[in-house]
């Protein structure tokens, strides 16, 4: 079979001296941006020669010549009826858009830093808008917007599932992102934006070594075992034969605080608030004000919980099993930067309400200590935007066992 001869303006356009030419204008049009001339070179002689042929040109250009646009494209529409776009397509290949890719990538940052600004997670705890901005400026994974949000999404659901259920690392990845039980290891991506966002809610540094990387998980209730997990309680008096239950009778009814580990929490057994209606149990931040109620109210102690600072996973799971018999959560914490922090993940993990934790219950602590230590870093607390500002503008923290008595006033009216 033969192939028809190409035509003389075709036979031209196609000298291969002229492909520096129409490259070059395929790169300028594919810019995405108006393109009035392009620069050529360095051309050797024959080059020259050809553009000459093809411009109507009586001399030589330069080596290095500047071609008008327009005039190449009466050049190419005299030799062959089709314009210079057409003819570098044919010769070269499709004319892309780089200032529209350029403005769709951006769009598509934009919109992925702004998802994970205003996620539910973030939201919920306020200090974590210090590691979305971490995450921002480290940049795209793999250059790809679609990339970095499967493992922010995976990030957030981690976050999401902590405290952990006091499990080995590789059981409580394959749990809750779908059976990979290695997507926490060491260096993951996955991982490294964990570990980041658990130091950046308690103010830590990054962790540098695998001691320290094992030490937040370790405090996020991974790796943890379910005897070392406690949490201290006071005053309560659930009916049941499960060990829960009879634990904290027997010590309730005594006027003594108990230390319930996981395992207790987590053991077979009825476990009901038998009270009606369901009580409200108080949780603090520090031991003290627990130690400070049992020793007032002794055996009429009324409900209490202590996280003794950031919430292991035993705190969260009595939490949230008390709530599930219909108690009303109340959580108050000490009035500084990590202790906002610790509120608004007990808020965020529980069905806790703040308990005398407003600006104005601040106002009026600090106003009988007003020579506190410094407050440290200072996030937005949640539940009262403008708790921080006036925390911000006294530069004083006041901690929970400086407003005892007015917790204990209130502990007491539920006794009454």
């Amino acid at each position: 079979m033969t192939h028809p001869e190409p035509a003389p303006g075709e036979r031209t356009l196609r000298r291969p001296e002229l492909r520096p030419l129409w490259h070059t204008v395929h790169d300028r049009l594919s810019s995405g941006r108006p393109v009035t001339r392009v620069r050529l070179g360095p051309l050797d002689d024959a080059q020259r020669e050809a553009l000459a042929d093809l411009l109507g040109l009586d001399r030589l250009p330069d080596a290095q010549p500047f071609v008008a646009l327009a005039r190449l494209e009466d050049a190419v529409t005299e030799l062959c009826g089709r314009t210079v776009r057409e003819t570098v397509t044919e010769l070269v290949g499709p004319v892309g858009d780089r200032a529209r890719e350029r403005r769709r990538q951006e769009d598509e940052r934009a919109e992925l830093w702004t998802w994970l600004a205003d996620h539910d997670i973030v939201r919920a705890q306020p200090a974590l808008a210090e590691w979305v901005a971490s995450c921002r400026a480290a940049g795209l994974v793999g250059a790809s917007p679609e990339r970095t949000r499967s493992v922010l999404t995976e990030a957030l659901t981690v976050l999401g599932e902590l405290p952990a259920r006091a499990e080995p690392l590789p059981v409580f990845a394959a749990r809750v992102l779908n059976g990979h039980s290695h997507a926490l290891d060491d260096g993951t991506p996955v991982s490294t934006l964990v570990l980041r966002a658990l130091a950046t809610l308690q103010d830590t540094a990054a962790p540098q070594s695998a001691a320290e990387r094992r030490a937040l998980w370790t405090r996020a209730g991974v790796a943890d075992d379910d005897l070392s997990a406690t949490v201290l309680v006071a005053g309560l008096r659930p009916s049941g034969d499960g060990p829960l239950a009879r634990v904290s009778r027997v010590c309730a009814g005594a006027g003594q605080a108990a230390s319930l580990t996981l395992a207790q929490l987590r053991a077979p057994g009825a476990f009901t608030l038998s009270v009606a209606p369901a009580p409200v149990v108080h949780a603090v931040e520090n031991p003290s004000i627990l130690a400070l109620a049992v020793r007032r109210f002794g055996p009429d102690c009324p409900p209490l919980v202590c996280t003794s600072g950031w919430p292991n996973s035993a705190a969260i799971h009595l939490l949230r099993l008390l709530a599930d018999q219909g108690a009303t959560l109340r959580y108050h914490g000490d009035f500084d930067g990590e202790g906002i922090r610790i509120a608004a993940y007990v808020l965020d993990k529980t069905q806790a309400r703040p308990w005398r934790m407003t600006a104005a219950d601040y106002r009026a602590a600090v106003a009988r200590t007003s020579h506190g230590p410094e407050p440290g870093r200072l996030t937005e607390a949640p539940w009262d935007p403008e708790l921080t500002r006036v925390m911000t503008e006294h530069g004083t923290a006041v901690v929970e066992e400086l407003v005892a008595d007015v917790l204990l006033a209130d502990l007491a009216a539920e006794v009454r």
